[in-house]
């Protein structure tokens, strides 16, 4: 059926157009796709509904994208990065492999938290733009869509955090940014090499203020 995961990727071309249409994609290169290591990357599968997962036992496959057998490899359209797992490891199972697609799966904007923060400091992207806003706020759907609207036009260059200010391992944050509640939503923008930021406190997120923010810090 449509929706068996993992989906069987059998040429360079559908493993192509698997990788294009998800915002994150997951591929395990697997010589035999029946070994046990194959069989915890099923399990995997079924335990994150929300991530596609394809499974390639081709050889172009796995030369097209210099894999080696037996592994596992998540690719992310948000900076076009790629991390790889070695499933010849006898510590990789599927509970470890679901841990680190967590942990590795940027998307165009981010919830930051605990989890996610792994991938977000090892991105390739050196700018970050937080969200920082309450999420159980009547207003959070329609300032999120907005927020994911503005990143689209940053793809490859900004990361777009969300940050939500009632996760108590979120205060942290807002005093860096020397921000109380009371001032928010608030983005900020973060150069991760020299620690550069800047602040914008807001009555109320729009594509244009995102914009005009993004435009001034990056120039």
């Amino acid at each position: 059926s449509a929706t068996e995961k993992p989906i069987l990727l059998n040429n360079i071309a559908d493993a192509e157009a698997f990788i294009s249409g998800a915002e994150v994609a997951v591929i395990g290169f697997f010589q035999d796709p029946q070994s046990p290591e194959a069989e915890q990357f099923r399990l995997a599968a079924g335990q994150i509904p929300e991530v596609p997962f394809g499974l390639s036992s081709s050889a172009a496959v796995l030369s097209h994208y210099g894999a080696s057998t037996n592994t596992v490899t998540l690719f992310r359209r948000v900076d076009s990065d790629r991390r790889d797992v070695d499933m010849n490891d006898r510590d990789v199972d599927a509970k470890k492999l679901t841990r680190f697609v967590r942990m590795n799966e940027l998307r165009l904007v981010t919830e930051y938290n605990p989890v996610t923060a792994v991938g977000v400091m090892q991105s390739s992207l050196q700018f970050n733009l937080l969200l920082i806003t309450d999420k159980m706020s009547p207003k959070h759907p329609e300032r999120m869509r907005k927020f994911r609207t503005a990143a689209e036009l940053y793809k490859g260059k900004v990361l777009f955090i969300l940050l939500d200010s009632n996760l108590k391992s979120n205060e942290r944050v807002l005093s860096y940014f020397q921000l109380k509640k009371s001032q928010l939503p608030a983005l900020a923008m973060f150069h991760t090499p020299d620690d550069e930021h800047d602040v914008l406190t807001v009555e109320e997120i729009s594509i244009e203020h995102v914009k005009d923010f993004c435009n001034r810090f990056l120039q």
